[in-house]
């Protein structure tokens, strides 16, 4: 389970960039919730990866990292949820 998510966060954040580009090309603006939620998106990788960090240099016992990352975790997921619902309604449009 864990690792499905990890790949499906990593998924989306490769491309990431590569769908903004194509949005651009194609000339549509960028939408300020969905830039929000990038920045929103960026963020919570960043404090997965310093929690990880943490854990690694013993700042944090492995009980309290796990309930950490599910946290993290789950709030990342609820980000990029929101991001492709928005992205959808933009492509219907």
């Amino acid at each position: 389970m864990l690792i499905a998510v990890v790949l499906v966060v990593l998924a989306v954040f490769v491309t990431a960039p590569l769908r903004r580009a194509a949005r651009l090309a194609d000339g549509e603006d960028e939408d300020p919730r969905i830039a929000d939620l990038e920045a929103r998106k960026q963020a919570k990788y960043r404090e997965i990866r310093d929690a990880e960090l943490d854990r690694e240099a013993g700042k944090i016992d492995e009980q309290e990292w796990r309930r950490q990352d599910a946290e993290l975790r789950r709030e990342a997921i609820g980000i990029l949820k929101r991001l492709d619902e928005l992205e959808a309604g933009r492509r219907k449009k």
